[in-house]
């Protein structure tokens, strides 16, 4: 069996698919393999980023927002592993796993 056809691959969400499509949408920049490696890595950066930010939120009594916003500063410093728009997803991925209110999309 091809490994592009494997029903045991993960899936990748529109979201996050269109961060690596054409402008008009229709078409990937990068090859699926690439995207899903992405993806990957970006969906595990916001599961490990919820108790930090449950943590500072209660810690410094910071609202959602401006948690949500040192996140996505910390994200897209020199130093991250994610491009600036994987951040923003990361982001607003992170809030939706804590319930939170998503930060308004660049």
């Amino acid at each position: 069996m091809d490994p592009m056809e494997d029903p045991n691959q993960i899936e990748v969400p529109p979201s996050f698919t269109a961060l690596f499509a054409s402008p008009s949408g229709h078409r990937l920049l990068q090859p699926m393999p690439v995207v899903r490696e992405r993806y990957e890595l970006c969906e595990d950066l916001a599961q490990m980023l919820t108790e930090q930010a449950s943590s500072v939120m209660f810690k410094s009594g910071r609202t959602e927002r401006e948690v949500l916003q040192q996140m996505q500063l910390a994200l897209t410093g020199p130093e991250s592993v994610v491009e600036p728009a994987e951040a923003a997803w990361v982001v607003r991925r992170l809030a939706e796993l804590l319930a939170w209110e998503a930060p308004p999309a660049d």
